[in-house]
């Protein structure tokens, strides 16, 4: 390989975000996020209107990412996007895109599993983050994902624990539902639960089997708690939500903490990275930070903007897959489920 500066243009477009990052190598060079207010007046994100979004976004989000990374298009080495798991339409928009551009500047083109690429933002080069070393154990918690991954070097990954249903941050958001909260409601549950107490209100965890996990009994127990105290006090919410959300919270994260304790004693592995949209609570980057005293691990937190869906993070899969000369062609579509 040349030691020539590689440029990588990363596109996201999974779901509600339309995002365009430059990276000189491992650096982040620009990382820009459009994201999709309209979703909020309907509960959750519509995938129609999701696609449409995208397309008024992605060119203007692109040419301001090159801008503030200080290049031009001519410049780039090669073109990282999310084929999949996603929004069908969203992922669309993303690939289609990505597939033209490098088409038409005669480049490389490099397909990017955005699970994947949620663990591997730990190796963008970041001042004041380190990178962990393999293996390592990672938790992956989004809106729709809630995975343990073993991870043997970039691109050995194994899951070895996931959710038999509702993946966490749905368990966020439709507790925060249930409270009367606007979405996106899993911020607001975390921002209240500081404010609280997290053991006013005991919710019984759901037993599951081995290292997987399972939200929708929990959200169940959450929904007819509420109703009960409703009818007992139409009040309730609104004099206890700090205590509420606080219960909540201390719950959803000792179901996690404990899976990776599990995880951890099984595997003989102590380095832990988490990743994904969930990642940005404080309270499961306190009770990860909390485990190194307890249970000697060495946690990896990434920085707040590389947590949510970012193009960064695919524009590091994009650099680590170059460095192995591994590039699609343009018969490569779109995937809404995809393999790990």
């Amino acid at each position: 390989m040349s030691s020539q500066n590689v440029y990588i243009l990363g596109i996201e477009s999974s779901c509600d975000d339309t995002s365009a990052a430059i990276l000189c190598n491992d650096r982040v060079l620009s990382n820009v996020v459009a994201s999709q207010k309209i979703h909020e007046q309907y509960g959750g994100v519509v995938p129609e209107l999701a696609s449409r979004a995208h397309q008024q976004n992605i060119v203007p989000v692109i040419d301001q990412a090159i801008k503030q990374a200080g290049i031009t298009k001519e410049d780039l080495t090669a073109i990282a996007f999310t084929r999949g798991p996603g929004l069908m339409g969203s992922l669309l928009v993303g690939t289609s895109f990505a597939k033209s551009l490098a088409l038409a500047l005669d480049i490389p083109l490099i397909d990017v599993n955005h699970m994947q690429a949620h663990i591997l933002a730990h190796f963008i080069d970041e001042e004041g983050f380190d990178k962990p070393e393999f293996p390592f154990l990672a938790l992956t918690i989004s809106g729709g994902h809630t995975q343990v991954v073993k991870v043997t070097n970039h691109f050995d990954m194994e899951i070895i624990g996931e959710t038999i249903d509702d993946a966490v941050g749905e368990a966020f958001d439709k507790s925060a539902k249930i409270l009367g909260l606007p979405y996106p409601g899993g911020p607001l549950v975390d921002k209240y639960a500081q404010l609280g107490n997290p053991k006013a209100f005991p919710f019984t965890k759901p037993r599951v089997d081995g290292l997987n996990f399972s939200f929708s009994g929990l959200k169940t127990g959450i929904l007819y708690f509420v109703q009960k105290q409703l009818k007992e006090n139409p009040n309730f919410i609104e004099e206890n939500l700090h205590d509420v959300c606080a219960s909540i919270q201390y719950t959803i994260i000792n179901i996690l903490i404990d899976k990776l304790k599990k995880a951890s004693k099984e595997t003989g592995i102590k380095s832990i990275a988490i990743g994904g949209g969930v990642s940005a609570n404080s309270g499961i980057r306190k009770a990860l930070k909390e485990g190194e005293f307890k249970y000697g691990w060495k946690t990896f937190v990434p920085k707040f903007e590389y947590t949510t869906d970012n193009a960064a993070m695919i524009g590091i899969v994009g650099y680590l897959k170059y460095l192995q000369q591994d590039f699609t062609d343009m018969s490569i579509v779109a995937k809404a489920r995809i393999k790990f």
